[in-house]
């Protein structure tokens, strides 16, 4: 563990989220289509999600692809799509002897049949690791993730099962993609975009935020330990003194 790395130790956060952004413009400068960006956006993803498990980062939840993305040129979101299928097979032979657990998080029945067997066998092989637990969102929007919020104690209320005055934040909470997780302490977002992209939006009432001008696929192992060394030094009040 370098020397940055042992001075954020003390604030490790416990559920870092990662916002990656930029493999598009990645591409554009190098003068290559943008599914080259997306394809080394995929290789560092494996290396981040990697190096987060060795250095003790409990939750990592990765913003993969959002409810907007679909409204992006259709070839893109075909090699997107394939460029998810070729991670996951390959995930499901090297990556997940580690010990590492997946979630898919997100409304994933819109994919197309192969990638959901695919999500469920990788939920299914890592169901017992005890280590990382990693989100990967997909079809996800922190809108969407309340409207169905919503409609599950909607669905509750109608059948009496719950009266609309138990409904407390923590109730809400279970009813999450995240339930039962710790809400995210950090969250990174590389590529100098000052926005959070409808990306967890509930649970980040009270996340640090980093913003880094770096592309996703230039991001290091490096840039993350100056984010942690950065969020090591704040000050979270949680709207106290």
């Amino acid at each position: 563990m370098n020397h940055v790395l042992d001075q954020a130790q003390a604030g490790m956060p416990r559920h870092l989220g990662i916002i990656m952004d930029g493999n598009g413009r990645w591409a554009k400068k190098r003068g290559l289509p943008r599914t080259a960006g997306h394809t080394a956006g995929a290789a560092n993803f494996k290396k981040i999600t990697r190096y987060c498990a060795s250095i003790g980062i409990e939750y990592l939840t990765i913003y993969a692809f959002s409810t907007e993305n679909w409204k992006r040129p259709s070839d893109e979101i075909e090699a997107l799509l394939k460029i998810f299928q070729q991670y996951l097979e390959e995930a499901l032979q090297d990556f997940l002897g580690e010990n590492i657990r997946v979630n898919f998080i997100g409304d994933v029945s819109v994919f197309p049949e192969n990638l959901q067997s695919l999500f469920a066998r990788t939920e299914a092989v890592s169901a017992d690791k005890t280590g990382m637990v990693l989100n990967i969102a997909m079809n996800y929007g922190g809108r969407a993730e309340l409207t169905h919020a919503v409609h599950l104690l909607a669905e509750q209320v109608q059948r009496g099962a719950l009266l609309p005055e138990q409904i407390t934040e923590d109730v809400i909470s279970q009813y999450l993609y995240t339930a039962g997780q710790p809400d995210p302490d950090l969250v990174l977002r590389p590529s100098g975009e000052f926005r959070i992209s409808n990306f967890l939006l509930w649970q980040s009432a009270y996340t640090e935020y980093i913003i880094m001008d770096k592309l996703w696929p230039d991001f290091t192992t490096r840039d993350l330990d100056s984010a942690l060394q950065e969020f090591s030094n704040r000050n979270r009040r949680f709207g106290g003194i």
